[in-house]
């Protein structure tokens, strides 16, 4: 075979070990998010429907609403304790083993999910949402780390935010699964729950041909031959919230109920392809450069939503400003905060530090969004029009840190980071203390520089 050729045949085979770290991993996450949606008023029913038989009790509708509130919200409960764990599997098993195991707890849930009808049992739908959420948690914070860990320095960034894109990917295919006419019906919705197994059955079976993380084989494992195989595959292919509600948000808008399931394809979409064009400008235009202008526009998108918002009642063309601005929003968000937040862990600490780094970072991220999803519901029956004014707040004030206290950290190595991290942060610490700290956070990383 050609050269050329041995290069096109070693790229496709290790662009499909990427597809297929993320099939059963942040894909995981997207999708899970994204296929609540549709089937809400078929399993409110079902609740209400199992309250009556059990108990002889019909339900409230704030009752049923704060019951499914519980059954969307607790997946970031269980993702919030994926995260915890995650970091001592991927020490003690390794990133790629980690990933596979992570599927005992996808496998269960949809199990369980898709014989909750069957059995009668909403509870078994809260636990299968337990279950998929430490799944997601899990791979929420060792796909990156595997990413990052396997790429080379110029190409560290791109790299790592493909597990962003295969989560935009993740919400869009859950959107399109979840409609009406596929499987979002009401005889079909125990299926649309179950269906998350596939992508991971789809891990199990591709996963194990492909190689570990090289800095892991080397740091953790002291596996020399193994990790100088690894790099040598590696080194050929390498040359929130509103999902939750996103029903809500758009009948707020002013759109229809029966355009709303396509219309929500279309924010799923429009992250993907955001954060498709974030993977192609973020070697160019650098980490803190990308954050910020995502936080920034942002700010501005939450303003002109509230005040779409505020007068949808006397100018018949606002609701179609207040799509637009939920569509801007996202796009700002994929091509910034979703995908660059995931690389920062890799690249600002050392190889020891990083599990504990991603793990503190995830705890944050599914805490946050345990909290949104129990609160979003009454936030906008409380605040209506005003209900993005929080968002955007928030939006400013990480623009503003962004701005103030983090380095850029494209390209460089991790002696570099940490030092310009410590003039941002530490100006007034000496010369003799920077260097200890700076010897330190290299621990790890200088027997892989040249080659990664």
């Amino acid at each position: 075979m050609s050269p050329a050729g041995a290069q096109k045949s070693s790229s496709l085979t290790l662009v499909l070990m990427v597809a297929s770290a993320a099939s059963g991993g942040t894909l995981q996450y997207g999708y899970n998010l994204a296929i609540m949606n549709t089937p809400a008023v078929f399993i409110q029913a079902f609740v209400n429907e199992t309250f009556l038989e059990r108990w002889d009790m019909q339900l409230e509708d704030y009752q049923v609403t704060l019951v499914w509130t519980i059954i969307v919200s607790i997946f970031s409960l269980g993702g919030f304790a994926g995260a915890l764990i995650a970091g001592p599997l991927t020490i003690r098993f390794g990133r790629k083993k980690c990933l596979l195991l992570n599927n005992i707890f996808l496998m269960t849930g949809a199990l369980l999910a898709v014989t909750s009808r069957a059995a009668k049992s909403f509870e078994m739908i809260i636990i299968a949402r337990v279950l998929v959420g430490i799944n997601a948690g899990v791979s929420m914070n060792v796909q990156p780390m595997y990413f990052g860990e396997s790429a080379p320095k110029h190409l560290r960034g791109a790299v790592s935010l493909s597990s962003a894109v295969f989560t935009a990917f993740g919400v869009v295919l859950g959107q399109v699964v979840g409609i009406r006419e596929i499987l979002g019906s009401e005889p079909c919705w125990q299926y649309l729950l179950a269906s998350n197994a596939i992508p991971g059955v789809i891990q199990l079976l591709t996963l194990p041909w492909f190689p570990e993380s090289p800095r892991y084989l080397l740091i953790d494992r002291g596996d020399k031959e193994a990790c100088i195989n690894a790099l040598l595959h590696f080194l050929m292919f390498f040359l929130f919230q509103i999902y939750f509600y996103a029903s809500y948000v758009f009948k707020e808008a002013g759109v229809s109920p029966d355009k709303i399931q396509y219309i929500t394809i279309g924010t799923g979409t429009c992250e993907l392809t955001a954060c498709i064009l974030c993977n192609l400008l973020i070697e160019r235009k650098g980490r803190r450069f990308m954050l910020m202008g995502g936080y920034i526009f942002m700010t501005i998108w939450a303003v002109v939503f509230t005040i779409a918002l505020s007068f949808e009642h006397y100018t018949s063309w606002m609701p179609y400003l207040s799509m637009a601005c939920i569509f801007t929003y996202i796009l700002s968000f994929g091509m910034g905060p979703a995908g660059v937040t995931g690389i920062l862990p890799t690249e600002l600490f050392d190889q020891t530090a990083r599990p504990a780094a991603y793990m503190i970072a995830g705890s944050m991220m599914w805490l946050n969004l345990f909290i949104m999803g129990m609160i979003f519901p009454f936030l906008m029956s409380e605040l209506s029009e005003f209900c993005f004014v929080p968002f955007g707040a928030v939006c400013l004030l990480s623009a503003l840190f962004v701005g103030l206290f983090l380095p850029e950290t494209k390209g460089k190595s991790l002696s570099a980071i940490t030092s310009e991290f410590h003039k941002l942060n530490f100006k007034g610490q000496d010369e003799k203390c920077l260097s200890q700290t700076t010897t330190q956070y290299q621990l790890g990383e200088v027997s892989l520089s040249t080659a990664l």
